[in-house]
């Protein structure tokens, strides 16, 4: 009996885009840890960072109040990307009643490759985060000592010397967050929310935040970042991060690092005329990015 294709499609498509679901989201969105997702529907999107107003000044008896003018500092943009993929079912293989099999199995792995890809790239933000050669809006990498400010102060978002996650550098880190000041050199009260950390650290990661003493002494001394609530999400294994040694602190100043969609996860699938195979593609756009650095804290490891 001769095979109608567009029957087939018609029959295989609810079962595949079902399938293809329950694998994409059978992944952790680990991005979600790190990043604020938002909508877009243009091409790109650009955030202006405007500086602020400097200290209030006194107003003298029956004087003129001074005006401020806050100043553009930078502009952050985000380029979406088009990410897709397919795979195709040859005319031979429905011919030999294999389709049922191989499209269960190719959707499967189109869903992991769709997911992993997106992972990736949320992860490189930070794993090209000391990298000179990855810059924001103002032309300086994610991490760095020397961020440019309106009020001509450098700043900085990571350790003054890289050292490895431990008790030291981890309360010097939260020390250096706390005192963030904002463009016009006026402090942001910035408090850290969450570690993301890679694999190889969450053992000392668990030991410095859930044990009631001081790791590796003797004495009766509290932890003092578990006891004082210092990071108040804990701490989240990322699968993607690729330096072993790398830590980070996720803050909550707002309009740090940012995940937009422009297009969710789509699939689609059809008949080819002149090939007789059966096509099956999954597409998304999205972005990922920072608008200000003081969003993210981190150190490379000594």
């Amino acid at each position: 009996m001769a095979i109608n294709r567009a029957q087939l499609v018609k029959e295989l498509v609810p079962g595949l885009h079902a399938l293809f679901g329950l694998e994409y989201e059978r992944y952790n969105n680990e991005h979600e840890d790190i990043f604020d997702t938002e909508s877009s529907e243009r091409a790109f999107e650009e955030e202006v960072m405007l500086s602020g107003f400097g200290e209030a000044p006194v107003k003298g008896e029956g004087a003129a109040v001074i005006y401020d003018t806050a100043q553009e500092s930078w502009t952050a943009r985000y380029t979406h990307e088009t990410i897709a993929l397919a795979f195709a079912l040859t005319e031979e293989a429905i011919e030999d009643n294999l389709y049922d099999t191989l499209s269960s199995r190719y959707t499967r792995a189109l869903a992991r490759s769709m997911q992993q890809t997106k992972q990736v790239k949320a992860a490189n933000v930070l794993n090209n985060g000391f990298s000179s050669s990855y810059v924001g809006g103002d032309g300086k990498a994610l991490m760095t000592t020397d961020h440019p400010t309106v009020a001509n102060v450098d700043m900085r978002n990571e350790l003054s010397t890289a050292a490895d996650l431990n008790e030291t550098s981890l309360e010097q880190a939260l020390i250096d967050i706390a005192a963030f000041k904002d463009e016009r050199n006026l402090k942001v009260n910035a408090q850290a929310r969450k570690m993301i950390i890679p694999p190889a650290l969450q053992f000392v990661a668990d030991r410095l935040m859930e044990t009631p003493g001081r790791v590796a002494t003797s004495d009766n001394d509290i932890n003092a970042i578990r006891n004082m609530g210092m990071i108040s999400e804990g701490y989240v294994v990322n699968h993607y991060l690729t330096d072993t040694d790398a830590w980070f602190i996720k803050t909550d100043v707002p309009n740090g690092l940012k995940h937009f969609v422009r297009t969710a996860v789509s699939t689609n699938m059809e008949g080819d005329f002149e090939t007789g195979n059966v096509r099956y593609k999954a597409r998304e756009r999205y972005s990922f990015g920072w608008s200000d650095w003081r969003g993210i804290f981190g150190s490379p490891g000594a």
